[in-house]
């Protein structure tokens, strides 16, 4: 892996992708240990167009040692050194005949245990139990998500589509988008690739045309102190 690459793809582009983190063999793990879990939590979000498991990592713990393996530990250190714990996780499952999507946005909200008023920190949302608030800027411009692919993914079946540079002009309104400036890139991902993107990037997933499913677990890592008392919700030691 080129480290200097990569990083200046982070810099520049706000998304990278690197191939063969998971092998096949740890991607049937983790693909096992999910469909034994017990999906009857309100974290669980099953339709014919989306499964989805909210707290991931809390709600399926088996899953831990086979997420952070030595290839995937040893790329985030090598990319960003010591400090960066995972605060939330998500696990998606989009089936092949979806016609789930999801529009432009960028991810303007962490994951806290509970609401507090604390300046600089709002709008707040709760979804499932779940408390959400938008932090301030250099919150979410340290922060970056991890991306792993179950499944190999193109614009076919729900690979992102980003706007390359986004997450380097704040906060973006997708209304606001001039495309006579921009550029939308499609991030295709091969099954056992990670995609790394930054919460500011700008960001779209189309429905399936293909009939192939989708799989991705989702996670944000940070290594920002919240203020007291407000805490991670899913904050990894």
């Amino acid at each position: 892996m080129n480290v200097v690459t990569h990083q200046q793809l982070l810099q520049a582009q706000g998304f990278t992708v690197i191939d063969d983190i998971f092998t096949n063999a740890e991607v049937a793990s983790l693909i096992a240990i999910i469909q034994r879990a017990d999906s009857s939590n309100d974290t669980f979000r099953k339709t014919k167009d989306l499964f989805a498991i909210r707290q991931f990592l809390k709600e399926v713990p088996d899953v831990v040692p086979f997420v952070f393996n030595d290839m995937l530990k040893d790329t985030i250190y090598r990319l960003f050194g010591d400090g960066y714990k995972p605060v939330k996780s998500i696990y998606f499952d989009k089936p092949g005949a979806s016609n789930w999507f999801v529009a432009y946005h960028q991810d303007l909200t962490v994951s806290v245990k509970e609401k507090a008023d604390v300046p600089g920190f709002g709008p707040w949302t709760v979804k499932q139990q779940q408390y959400a608030v938008q932090p301030p800027l250099p919150v979410l411009e340290s922060n970056f998500t991890v991306r792993i692919h179950l499944d190999d993914t193109d614009e076919h079946n729900g690979a992102l589509r980003v706007i390359p540079g986004s997450h380097n002009k704040g906060i973006y309104r997708p209304e606001t988008i001039d495309w006579s400036i921009e550029t939308e890139v499609s991030c295709p991902v091969p099954k056992g690739g990670i995609m790394i993107m930054r919460p500011l990037l700008l960001h779209a997933s189309s429905r399936t045309t293909n009939n192939h499913k989708r799989r991705v677990i989702h996670i944000e890592f940070s290594k920002e102190v919240l203020p007291a008392p407000l805490e991670w919700s899913e904050l990894m030691r």
